[in-house]
């Protein structure tokens, strides 16, 4: 499946938050990151999320799609870091 991952979280914990999904998928922008995962990856994603955030303070939203193709992809602006180049 593909992933989207947008997160708010509290400053001290961002960088542990960045760091802890460069591992899992691509980072896109501040607080967005996408990718392919299987469900084990995203089970173990949301496990790994749940020790850094505090979920009391910080949201993170994850959009599962059926796969990269269904979405329509647009940037406006400069793009920061293209999926395309990534593999």
């Amino acid at each position: 499946m593909y992933v989207i991952i947008a997160y708010d979280v509290s400053v001290e914990r961002v960088n542990k938050v960045k760091k802890f999904l460069r591992k899992h998928l691509n980072w896109i922008q501040n607080s967005l990151f996408e990718g392919e995962l299987t469900q084990s990856d995203l089970e173990e994603v949301k496990m790994g999320l749940r020790e850094i955030i505090n979920e009391d303070e910080d949201m993170i939203v994850i959009y599962r799609l059926r796969s990269r193709d269904v979405a329509k992809r647009e940037v406006l602006g400069i793009e920061k870091s293209s999926v395309d180049e990534i593999i």
